[in-house]
């Protein structure tokens, strides 16, 4: 990648994205977020209700698990930073972001076409010879097939990437589209690419057209031979077989007009880009579960495998008391950007990071991807786990570690995204909106998971010092109210704040020495006296950490002292608790306050700081909690 810097003018690529309008985009902003959001929920909960169905366990519903996890995936490819790109008024997207987002998007995509060619071979075998179906798609064979089309895709992506690596680029930069492929680089590099065009045509083009057809003519064998089969046999076929079929159409049909053709673009591309890249993963869950009974009915069941279906209500109908203020703040949160923004001359702000030595950026990168990869798996671990096991679920207190590891998750990703994209980049930039919106976000996790830290004490208290009355006190209504509660803390706390940075003015200068927008930083930056709004955060973010941290250790403190009149085993079992509730209560209270309950003034530090309790905190939470529980542990390996 050095190599390839060092002989190109070239060190970044302009985006001119889906549309230059600044209206449009704020529409095509809500549209594709909340796109991407069902695209991912839905394919995740395929997987997860596959995982933990039993009667699910026939090969075509692994081969099925394994699609959705590749189309939730290959959707992140592009969707993300398409989405924040529509916030930016200058979209850009350095030589190493390109070429890393081009190899993972061909890397899933043809591991996604082997996937769809095995499933076709699975339901042959299943249609066709329903006898031997069994002794031919055993399970060794099944992740062998599945290995085939990791293997396939990682081939196919570096065959590509291989292609573009030795393009030299030295100028226009500009690409009209909002990813980066093949065609628009082929147009921009400086050197005849007739031949290169011709040969990706044939790896990518002439190969989908043949996998198109191979699948095609496979289903109509299949279709023809269900003659022989009685009514019922026929429409259970019929109903598995249309819905691959969709599928395959969906994916390929664009996938040849995008590759089958000499290197031209055309305007329509970015819409065939949009189907087959964001709308297809979206529409194949829908496709599956809409069309099959079996996985509608394990997903019903996924949901009713509950004691406490009826706790289960009355916890949602508490929270959703809370919606309708919900969406009266981010309305007024949006207005108040639209406001501010006519106020300020700055539109966008220019973050230094965590380096700038390029050799530390790529270890950043590096670093913070796998970090981030594992708190967003860890904590979503812990919340499968109590949500499949009837026995944690059962427990408020397992309840709350669920809920505390659904914040942490959504907490890290206000933030650690962003500053892994950025480690790519040579300048780092973050428009006015998105600022605001980040330090919102930020603010509603973090002061929700304040308050849910506080129920957690309150929830051990209760079962320690007042056993005989737990059950009663720590009802099912009362969890849904605290949690209700948790959720109206952290949109109060947040909107304090936002109304008090809405209020800034931003002249000039616009470098912020950090890798994320938050209180402090903005404050430096405004041209107005801000003593007095330094006092308010004060107050509103580290005068309530400290508040609550000493309150929390005074609890503690209390439930501690509780414990002389338990037996051993009931000591060892409430410390063992107690030890992972503190551990991470300290984890998260020190460096907040350490940041808040100051002057309004920033150090050097500050960033180190930051990461603890944006980045690492939420990372360990979940092998803390693994690590000091048995009970968590043994559900984990049930599942």
């Amino acid at each position: 990648m050095d190599h390839l810097t060092h002989s190109n003018n070239v060190t970044e690529f302009i985006l001119l994205g889906l549309t230059q309008n600044p209206q449009l985009q704020k529409i095509l902003f809500i549209v594709f977020l909340f796109i991407f959001l069902f695209t991912v929920l839905a394919n995740l909960l395929i997987t997860v209700t596959i995982s933990l169905s039993p009667t699910l366990s026939a090969p075509m519903y692994f081969f099925l698990t394994c699609l959705s996890f590749v189309d939730a995936f290959y959707t992140s490819v592009t969707t993300p930073k398409m989405i924040i790109d529509l916030l930016y008024q200058r979209r850009t997207i350095s030589l190493g972001g390109c070429l890393t987002q081009l190899f993972v998007e061909h890397l899933l995509g043809g591991s996604e076409i082997i996937l769809l060619i095995v499933m076709a071979y699975d339901r042959y075998v299943a249609i066709c010879k329903p006898l031997h179906y069994v002794s031919i798609m055993r399970p060794g064979l099944c992740r062998l097939l599945v290995m085939v089309a990791w293997i396939g895709g990682v081939v196919h992506a570096t065959v590509q990437i291989l292609f573009m690596v030795n393009l030299p680029f030295c100028g226009p930069n500009v690409i009209d589209h909002f990813m980066c492929d093949l065609f628009p680089l082929l147009k921009l590099a400086c050197r005849d690419t007739y031949r290169l065009g011709m040969i990706v045509a044939a790896n990518s083009g002439a190969m989908c057209l043949l996998i198109f057809s191979m699948l095609l003519t496979s289903y109509i064998v299949i279709l023809s031979s269900l003659k022989s089969h009685g009514s019922e046999g026929q429409r259970k076929a019929l109903s598995t077989c249309v819905a691959h079929v969709i599928v395959v159409v969906l994916f390929f049909v664009p996938c040849i007009f995008t590759y089958m053709r000499p290197v031209v673009t055309y305007p329509v591309d970015k819409l065939v880009t949009v189907f087959f890249a964001i709308l297809t993963p979206m529409f194949n869950p829908i496709i599956y579960t809409v069309r099959n009974t079996e996985v509608k009915n394990a997903m019903r069941s996924l949901l009713k495998k509950r004691n406490g279906i009826t706790n289960w209500s009355q916890v949602n109908f508490s929270f959703s008391h809370n919606c309708r203020f919900y969406m009266l703040t981010l309305v007024a949160f949006s207005l108040s950007l639209e406001i501010m923004q006519n106020q300020s001359l700055v539109t966008e702000f220019i973050l230094l990071g965590l380096s700038q030595n390029p050799n530390v950026q790529k270890t950043v990168f590096v670093i913070f991807l796998f970090s981030y990869m594992a708190t967003l798996g860890g904590n979503l671990l812990i919340v499968v786990t109590i949500s499949s096991s009837p026995a944690l679920l059962g427990s408020p207190m397992y309840f709350f570690l669920a809920f505390l590891s659904f914040l942490d998750a959504c907490f890290s990703t206000v933030t650690t995204p962003k500053m892994i994209v950025d480690a790519l980049y040579e300048k780092k930039t973050i428009s006015f909106e998105g600022c605001m919106t980040q330090l919102f976000a930020g603010h509603v996790f973090a002061g929700a998971e304040v308050i849910v830290l506080t129920v957690m004490a309150y929830d051990r208290y209760v079962a320690i010092c007042k056993p005989l009355h737990y059950s009663s006190i720590m009802n099912w209504r009362l969890c849904g109210i605290l949690m209700g509660v948790a959720w109206t803390g952290g949109f109060l706390h947040s909107t304090i704040q936002i109304l008090f940075a809405l209020q800034l003015p931003f002249c000039g200068p616009n470098v912020i020495d950090h890798f994320i927008c938050d209180l402090y930083l903005l404050l430096e930056l405004a041209c107005t006296d801000t003593y007095v709004f330094g006092l308010f955060v004060v107050a509103n973010s580290g005068f309530m950490c400290i508040l609550i941290f000493s309150f929390l250790l005074v609890s503690y403190g209390v439930i501690l002292c509780s414990l002389r009149a338990h037996s051993t085993e009931g000591q060892r079992k409430a410390l063992s608790t107690c030890g992972s509730h503190i551990a991470v209560v300290v984890l998260f209270f020190v460096p907040c306050i350490f940041t808040y309950a100051r002057s309004p003034s920033t150090f050097s530090f500050d960033k180190v700081v930051t990461k603890i309790y944006t980045i690492l905190t939420p990372l360990l939470n979940p092998l803390i909690y693994t690590i000091r529980n048995k009970e968590v542990k043994n559900a984990m390996r049930n599942v």
